[in-house]
């Protein structure tokens, strides 16, 4: 039975893989809603899953109907049209002081950057498009409503059903070839983990800068063919894509803004959440 709560939660992007898990962990707790773009078929008669499509459809009717006192940004999309939506995020904000906004944003904003992993507070630097655009939503949240926004950055997250294992188990099933990076030093996660974590955010009210990432740090390389040796005797074709020469670190970790041990993660953890026996069962006999 749900429990009384004073949040209603939109989670934007809630049909997506960590939308959708997030949308699961806090449905119990709070009067929550999502929203979709083309998967009707699934979501189409569900009273709590909102039609919203990025420059199709406007923001602020969705935000008038439902008056959320928190959203969780889980959107996918054109950058230019998930900027607005964030512009309008932030409008509604400054009309609504109660209001606040849960980004979920990205390492990326870190993917310039080489030569160390990054804490909350490191400045982002960013080489790819994704990782400029990351920032440049952090930005203006941080300038115009920073007392209503928490940034929490993720980083390669994993999952029995998330979509790298799922290409994984793809590329052993037909013995294609599989992207690793062996001189890369990246932090990982779970869906099932940030929604935990988020869970925990929103019950302690907290605000700032959080590194939703394992305590430890793993080479690229060595976590797929680490997941692939317990998925089963097959392998895909690795292959080995070098951007630099020497080791490089696109990991995010947290220093500052820490949580409770409990909500902590580490990348065996993770390894063995991404291959659990009833998914090791299945890919043997297929």
């Amino acid at each position: 039975m749900k429990q009384t709560s004073k949040h209603r939660i939109l989670i934007l992007g809630a049909s997506g893989f960590i939308g959708r898990t997030i949308f699961r962990e806090l449905d119990s707790y709070f009067e929550v809603y999502g929203t979709y773009c083309t998967n009707a078929v699934e979501y189409g008669d569900n009273q709590v899953y909102h039609k919203f499509c990025l420059g199709h459809l406007d923001l602020n009717d969705l935000l008038r109907t439902i008056q959320p006192t928190i959203v969780i940004s889980s959107l996918r999309g054109d950058f230019k049209k998930q900027f607005e939506a964030h512009r309008t995020l932030c409008e509604y904000a400054l009309a609504n002081h109660n209001f606040k906004l849960i980004y979920l944003s990205s390492a990326s904003v870190f993917d310039g950057k080489f030569d160390l992993p990054s804490y909350e507070y490191d400045r982002p630097i960013a080489e790819s498009n994704y990782g400029k655009f990351k920032i440049s939503v952090e930005k203006m949240l941080l300038e115009q409503i920073p007392a209503q926004t928490t940034i929490l950055r993720l980083p390669m997250v994993l999952g029995i059903n998330s979509p790298r294992i799922v290409q994984l188990r793809n590329s052993i099933k037909i013995n294609a070839e599989f992207d690793v990076f062996p001189n890369l030093i990246i932090s990982i996660t779970t869906a099932s983990k940030i929604a935990q974590q988020i869970h925990y955010i929103i019950n302690r009210q907290l605000d700032g800068i959080y590194h939703l990432a394992s305590n430890d740090m793993v080479h690229h390389e060595d976590l797929f063919r680490e997941i692939t040796s317990k998925l089963g005797d097959n392998s895909p074709i690795f292959k080995s894509v070098y951007r630099r020469n020497d080791d490089s670190y696109l990991a995010i970790l947290p220093k500052k803004n820490k949580l409770p041990a409990v909500y902590k993660i580490s990348v065996s953890e993770v390894i063995d959440e991404s291959t659990l026996k009833d998914e090791i069962i299945t890919l043997k006999n297929n």
